[in-house]
């Protein structure tokens, strides 16, 4: 019973966090393949990094961007991920082949944020397998260049056409014995039904969002001022491309699927 509660009371604090609403979190220039804001990735890896994510996107026409930030600005980085990627329109619109790896250093949070088309190679298995297993021990090391790049190694593996063998090794580990007290089948239904409803209620705010950016309602992201962390610092035309080469998003869609992890 000890247990229960605990599960009740922590699906009204779900439920509760996602009934208050907040103004547009504020977001990055879009300045090429790698947007590295938080000043955590050398010169090198971050040359490898574009070269690895032009060729991947020659060969596949997938999008996949790299982003560090300073801050989530008391967002949730899955919640900020989506939207984030609708922002800058990764991906080709239509196929919305896009995908974000975002590195929160001052949360320590890693989100590998996939766009709606890429959603059935990149599953939340398959992404949860690759930032536990290719970032998130470098990151506890404080290698987070080479954390970067072995999540971006593997997201290019999976793309490229080893995607099976990536679900089957995701698979592998989720059905492994892990040992220790097991769970009721009362408790385990529970958690479904809580896992169920977060996902539904996410889904409708994200649906919400997307229809005030339809008519036009930006929030207090395009309000006011413009201080410092808002749009006036790069502004949406030269996040689309106007400083990075020439780079920019092809208009693609996300809806919140992908893995997050912390360290």
């Amino acid at each position: 019973m000890a247990r229960l509660r605990l599960l009740v009371v922590a699906l009204c604090a779900l439920v509760c966090g996602l009934g208050e609403t907040k103004g547009e979190p504020a977001f990055p220039p879009l300045t090429g393949r790698i947007v590295d804001q938080a000043g955590i990735l050398d010169a090198a890896s971050e040359a490898r990094l574009d070269g690895k994510l032009n060729a991947l996107e020659a060969k596949t026409t997938s999008q996949v961007v790299v982003v560090t930030l300073r801050s989530l600005q008391g967002y949730d980085i899955a919640d900020y991920g989506y939207q984030l990627g609708r922002q800058w329109g990764i991906g080709q619109k239509g196929r919305n082949n896009g995908a974000l790896l975002i590195v929160a250093p001052a949360e320590r949070k890693v989100r590998i944020e996939v766009g709606y088309g890429l959603e059935g190679m990149l599953t939340d298995a398959v992404t949860r397998l690759i930032i536990d297993h290719a970032i998130l021990p470098r990151f506890r090391a404080g290698d987070f260049s080479g954390g970067v790049e072995r999540g971006i190694d593997d997201i290019i593996q999976v793309l490229s056409g080893d995607a099976e063998d990536f679900k089957r090794r995701a698979a592998e580990r989720v059905t492994r014995p892990q040992g220790g007290e097991g769970l009721s089948v009362f408790t385990i239904v529970l958690l479904i039904l809580i896992v169920w409803l977060f996902m539904f209620l996410r889904r409708a705010q994200q649906q919400q969002l997307a229809s005030r950016r339809r008519s036009g309602w930006w929030g207090p992201v395009l309000g006011g001022g413009g201080g410092s962390g808002g749009w006036s610092g790069g502004g949406w035309s030269s996040g689309r491309g106007g400083s990075g080469g020439g780079f920019s998003g092809g208009g693609g869609s996300f809806g919140g699927g992908g893995s997050s992890g912390s360290w």
